[in-house]
């Protein structure tokens, strides 16, 4: 595997694939990888002749008092495990090279109202500097198949919708999220957890799938559900931030008529906000 640091050095490794017709699959990453990291590579790798990788804590999605300057810098671990999964190419690119004139005059995209919602109330300039990066990367890889997790539920449709709307001619491909053997999802932020802590993280996948169960045995008192969520998160410690039930394909407020759901939530364990989901598919008689 090659690092590169440069959009130059990136694109001038890049020339030869495209003459010969290799597929590039790309995965972004804003580093500290882990298992589900990897399982992006892997899926990139099936899909594509050339896996490209990116590691970039993008200053444009932190907002005021959060973790950019103490969000885990690992490049030297990430590079190793990223070769050991297949990738080809790294790029690992400094804030001056992406954002040369700084960020208070970058050019940002922005996807209206589905931006707006549920992560995006708590923190309200987060996806646009998801979308404004996630455009760039494309820009500057021009990549044919692009893969994220499905943790970020909410981040995948915004890039989805981002890459329809610019008519970018990318392929976004979602896969699962990968959890722990307690249910806890894989999250670069865990690491912010003490032991004790760890231990209560499982509780918002647990809380999440009973949430499933009561959907399935024909429970549609969504805001009663989603209130009894939260404070049995309250109760095991979490501060809340939200559980909404929706409505999987557009992310708004799902109603009684809704047979494909999608549960986000969102809370506060100590130092971490942790996020988790789960799709919900329910039969016409249930």
């Amino acid at each position: 595997m090659q690092t590169v640091h440069t959009i130059a050095e990136l694109r001038a490794q890049l020339i030869g694939a495209r003459r010969e017709g290799r597929k590039i699959a790309f995965v972004p990453t804003m580093g500290n990888l882990h298992c589900g990291h990897m399982s992006l590579v892997e899926e990139a790798g099936k899909r594509g002749d050339l896996v490209v990788s990116s590691i970039f804590v993008n200053p444009l999605q932190f907002g005021a008092n959060e973790d950019l300057d103490s969000y885990p810098r690992t490049l030297a671990e990430d590079q190793q495990k990223l070769e050991a999964y297949g990738c080809h190419l790294l790029f690992a690119p400094s804030v001056h090279e992406i954002y040369p004139r700084g960020t208070e005059i970058q050019t940002v995209v922005e996807v209206r109202s589905l931006s707006d919602m549920h992560c995006g109330m708590s923190r309200p300039t987060h996806f646009r500097g998801v979308a404004t990066i996630v455009a760039k990367l494309f820009g500057i890889v021009q990549p044919d198949i692009a893969v994220f997790g499905k943790k970020d539920y909410q981040q995948l449709a915004v890039i989805r919708q981002m890459t329809e709307d610019l008519s970018l001619p990318v392929e976004v491909v979602g896969v699962d999220t990968a959890r722990e053997s307690s249910g806890l999802a894989m999250s670069s932020r865990n690491g912010y957890l003490s032991e004790e802590q760890l231990k209560v993280a499982p509780t918002l996948n647990q809380v999440l799938q009973d949430l499933v169960s009561s959907l399935k045995q024909g429970n549609r008192s969504f805001y009663t559900l989603e209130e009894q969520a939260n404070q049995r998160l309250e109760a095991a410690g979490f501060q809340r931030d939200y559980v909404h039930i929706c409505n999987r394909q557009t992310l708004q407020p799902a109603t009684s008529g809704c047979r494909e759901l999608v549960i986000l939530a969102a809370a506060q364990l100590g130092p971490a906000r942790l996020i988790d989901n789960c799709e919900v598919f329910l039969d016409d008689h249930e």
